[in-house]
């Protein structure tokens, strides 16, 4: 029997949690059968384009997605839910945000592959926000009450049309991971970007794709061979639509204007020719002896990574591996880059190799932004890393150097300005790694 003639036939009575995608066009009024104890409610991948009015029954519901439907404005009555979380109408055609539809007590919203032109400024009474999806809409502003988002970890604003950023969003205390590729004010430095450091173009004809390696929102990648000299690479073939960082475009600009750094993981080559117009890029295959350094974050730990239950290492390893990601970060600011997806799920590490670090999807360019404002954004990455290093430290087999810990503070400090610079950071992680 189905979820949904389960739910009908009153056998899922206490269930904490719901799931349906099944082509509904109406909201199952079975649901508030499950008010009592219904913390999760998934809808996403039907055909709704409402809400009942009277949702705010479901008095215990901390996470509602209704992504992938038809919602042309975001439900006002999902403000009647004192205790959600997480919200999630990601790919509808929303239009419409509502200033009544944002309970305060959100955490996580996400709104990406809308059509968005603006925000209410009652978003900035969402103090409890620490991340904030809005990638793929029609944006050229934020509001200014938006300030008040001291928790504000992650912002996603890729693929919109601002034609600059609020001066305020580069001084929120704990903005770590800031995505704004693909809107005017970006789109002539990527270009210039690409045409500064063209790399060589590879005929589809001459890759021969093996396995695949893994799977991201913006595209597949592939192990490869390159037929016209046996060499084995990887293969990123983008999908094209707009995800939740950006534009696939950006992310291949923000790859090649990287050029080549031994602990990047970066563009050696463009694809050509590809049968069905897909665009690619060839990178140097990673040794199998690495390993992705963290999951994710999940819903509960919203923006930090997950770590597997034993990981552990030396503290000569993590320092390694955190002098390795700051030298590739080093290099990416240096050519105006800003990673904007600094975490652990996007590093590869062996205890012999150090850390590689990869994935583009969320960088973008600061090359039309005036000095003060690229310092500020290099600061907010410190941020990410100094998140980063706490994560390393904490799971090190012996103390690592006092000097290491002290680093750490000051990367997440809560004044920007009082943040060091790669330069510096990688200074004192070559003074006190093993030699």
């Amino acid at each position: 029997m189905d979820t949904l003639a389960e739910l009908r036939a009153g056998r899922l009575a206490g269930a904490t949690r719901l799931d349906l995608s099944c082509g509904l066009t109406e909201f199952p009024r079975e649901i508030f059968d499950l008010a009592d104890s219904l913390e999760t409610l998934n809808l996403s991948g039907n055909a709704l384009d409402a809400l009942p009015d009277d949702l705010g029954r479901l008095h215990k519901l901390r996470e509602l997605f209704c992504s992938d439907n038809r919602f042309t404005k975001l439900p006002e009555s999902i403000g009647q839910c004192s205790k959600l979380d997480i919200v999630g109408f990601k790919a509808n055609s929303i239009a419409n945000v509502p200033a009544a539809a944002l309970p305060a007590s959100l955490r996580w919203l996400i709104l990406t592959d809308n059509q968005i032109e603006e925000l209410p400024d009652t978003l900035g009474h969402c103090t409890r926000l620490q991340k904030l999806m809005l990638a793929g809409n029609r944006l050229s502003r934020l509001p200014d009450p938006m300030a008040a988002l001291q928790r504000l970890e992650l912002l996603r604003i890729s693929a919109n049309r601002f034609e600059s950023l609020p001066d305020w969003l580069l001084s929120l205390p704990r903005l770590s991971w800031l995505a704004a590729a693909g809107n005017p004010f970006d789109t002539q430095a990527e270009d210039a970007a690409i045409t500064a450091q063209s790399v060589p173009h590879v005929a589809w004809q001459d890759l021969a794709l093996g396995k695949k390696l893994g799977e991201g929102a913006s595209g597949v990648i592939h192990q490869a061979t390159l037929k016209s000299s046996q060499q084995d690479v990887a293969v990123k073939l983008f999908k094209g639509a707009v995800t939740s960082d950006g534009w696939p475009h950006s992310e291949m600009a923000a790859c090649i204007a990287a050029g080549a750094h031994p602990t990047l993981i970066a563009a050696q080559s463009r694809i050509d020719g590809h049968p069905d117009g897909t665009e690619g890029l060839v990178m140097a295959l990673v040794p199998p002896s690495f390993r992705t350094l963290a999951g994710p974050p999940s819903l509960a730990s919203c923006t930090r990574d997950v770590y597997a239950d034993d990981a552990q290492w030396t503290a000569d390893v993590a320092l390694r591996i955190a002098r390795d990601i700051a030298s590739a970060m080093q290099h990416l600011h240096a050519r105006g880059i800003l990673h904007g997806d600094l975490y652990a799920h996007n590093i590869l590490w062996s205890a012999q190799g150090g850390g590689r670090l990869g994935d583009f999807g969320a960088g973008w360019m600061t090359g039309s932004l005036d000095a003060s404002q690229t310092a500020a954004l290099q600061r907010l990455e410190m941020r990410a890393f100094g998140c980063l290093l706490e994560e390393l430290l904490a799971r090190c087999s012996n103390a690592p150097p006092t000097a290491v810990s002290a680093l750490k503070d000051r990367c997440m400090h809560a004044d920007i300005a009082s943040r060091p610079s790669f330069d510096e950071a990688l200074r004192i992680l070559q003074r006190e790694a093993a030699p």
